[in-house]
């Protein structure tokens, strides 16, 4: 077995990893999480370590590995941090505002556009222009955010619509006269 670019995975105290062929669970403090991964990769926990093999330096195997070992360093990221995207909305009377488990959101359609959120899923609203979407899965918190991005993008005049924290929209100057 090949060890080549593998950086092992601390597991924090409170964290137990159990693997089984195919598939690895990990139990945490704000939860548990579930992965099926490729049986071709092998996968060891050792004294807290845990490490990912690959049998062969195939092109293949080796995007397998770091795919791997990124999935089961971020479900432990995941059961004890968790995860979090924040949003703003940008406009004239564009606003957020938190229903329980859901989200109502006012974009400037004639409508309110519902949001509800995910089984792990989380919204809060501090401010009517911020969303922050927490979760332990980082995959399904990105795909949440994005969901809610979906709804009304950054347009390049005015800059209006929902945007992530850390984006920046390129601005277009528009017509002169």
């Amino acid at each position: 077995m090949s060890r080549i670019g593998n950086k092992p995975i601390e597991i924090p105290a409170g964290v137990t990893v159990d693997v089984a062929p195919g598939r690895v669970t990990v139990n945490g403090p704000k939860g548990e999480l579930t992965q099926e991964l490729s049986r071709d990769m092998e996968i060891k926990v050792d004294d807290g370590v845990l490490t990912v093999a690959r049998p062969t330096d195939r092109g293949e195997h080796r995007a397998l590995h770091g795919l791997t070992r990124s999935l089961i360093a971020n479900m432990v990221e995941g059961v004890t941090n968790g995860f979090e995207k924040r949003l703003q909305i940008q406009g004239v009377g564009y606003r957020a505002k938190a229903q329980g488990k859901a989200l109502e959101l006012s974009l400037g359609f004639s409508h309110p556009v519902n949001v509800k959120a995910p089984e792990g899923i989380d919204f809060e609203v501090p401010q009517p222009t911020e969303i922050i979407v927490r979760g332990i899965d980082k995959q399904l918190v990105g795909e949440t955010a994005a969901q809610i991005r979906r709804h009304r993008p950054p347009e390049p005049y005015k800059g209006k619509g929902v945007r992530y924290a850390d984006e920046q929209v390129r601005r277009k100057v528009g017509k002169r006269a």
